[in-house]
């Protein structure tokens, strides 16, 4: 018995090393996974945001295009 484990424990250390590199590796993809949830939910946030800020911008300058409207008419007459 002691000369099979002297002659396979490179074998089960190799094995065991691999095991816990799968594990690390399964644990890194899924904060990945996570990463990346966070990230397309922070992307569609600022894509809402950046949506009412060109609603803004377009009715400020609807505004300032009636006002000019306005001033224009009032000149012309």
């Amino acid at each position: 018995m002691p000369e099979l484990v002297k002659t396979f424990w490179p074998i089960a250390v190799g094995f065991v090393a691999f095991l816990v590199w799968l594990i690390r590796l399964e644990a890194g993809s899924a904060e990945n996974n996570k990463e990346t949830k966070r990230l397309w939910n922070q992307r569609k946030e600022d894509l809402d945001a950046a949506k009412v800020s060109r609603e803004d911008t377009n009715k400020m300058l609807s505004e300032i295009r009636d006002d000019i409207k306005s001033l224009i008419a009032k000149v012309g007459k």
